[in-house]
């Protein structure tokens, strides 16, 4: 193949796919520079990347190299399926603003186009598909061609297109989603574990909507440009891959049912972290 390598990876659940993924770019990326590294950094390890969950709720779910604690993936969560970092968002109007650019939250719940109405694009696609399942035209985006090809700090998730087919006379729910830019080390996890919960949140709407329960299918994840990079590549190799040679899988994941209350034991006072951030 000519240019940037296509790779692909998948696994049962999260943390099994996830891994797959990194160790396949690791092994089959190319070796390329970013806009961010140092004189001295060595190029980063970077491939198209579509990786596939074949059951995003199977167990178990949670990698435990994933670049954070607990609390803080459950603080991501509810950043990106409750929006409660939506109030950080600059106004593009004010020049002097430097809050954030964008939450997904805000642009996939709250897409603020000039002179319309903000646009819940969860909710016309959760519609979309309790009156028409089998639609191919049920999608959100985050891309603002008017604001983000010029902006410091453009969103890097572009979109989500979900569908549904019937297997044994029951909905299921497949999603797609797609990246320009992915950290596959830093970030990638956290991604891919914040949008499966937007996916059953998605299912429990069309289940309101329709009422039929609806099952969730396999989540694709296609990053244009899935990476590490080249300052991280000497952890990764320590951390990362050196726990895959000396711990089994079960070492090396944990089941999601068994932190969950301590997760959802975090909300209040991630909410209250969240007030308290600069508006």
């Amino acid at each position: 193949m000519s240019g940037i390598p296509v790779l692909h990876a998948e696994g049962d659940c999260i943390a099994r796919a996830w891994e797959n993924a990194m160790v396949t770019l690791y092994e089959s990326g190319c070796d390329v520079k970013t806009q961010y590294d140092k004189p001295d950094d060595p190029p980063s390890k970077d491939a198209t990347m579509l990786l596939t969950v074949l059951e995003p709720t199977a167990e178990p779910m949670i990698h435990r190299d994933f670049p954070c604690g607990f609390e803080e993936l459950q603080e991501y969560v509810m950043e990106v399926c409750e929006g409660i970092k939506d109030h950080c968002v600059r106004d593009p109007d004010d020049k002097t603003d430097t809050r954030w650019e964008y939450t997904y939250h805000q642009r996939l719940f709250s897409y603020d186009v000039p002179m319309l109405e903000p646009i819940d694009q969860i909710e016309r696609l959760c519609r979309q598909l309790a009156e028409t399942p089998y639609t191919r035209r049920a999608q959100a985006i985050t891309w603002k061609v008017w604001e983000d090809t010029a902006c410091y700090d453009p969103a890097c998730l572009q979109s989500i297109w979900c569908r549904i087919i019937h297997e044994d006379e029951q909905p299921v729910l497949s999603m797609n989603v797609r990246f320009r830019s992915n950290d596959a080390y830093k970030a990638a996890f956290m991604n891919v574990f914040a949008l499966v919960q937007l996916q059953q949140t998605i299912a429990r709407r069309i289940e309101e909507l329709s009422g039929m329960p609806v099952k969730l299918g396999r989540y694709c994840h296609l990053a244009d440009s899935f990476h590490i990079y080249g300052f991280n590549l000497s952890e990764f190799e320590g951390r990362f891959l050196g726990a895959i040679e000396k711990r089994t899988f079960q070492q090396r994941t944990i089941r999601y049912e068994d932190v969950r209350d301590i997760m959802e034991a975090a909300r209040p006072a991630i909410l209250e972290k969240a007030r308290k951030m600069r508006r």
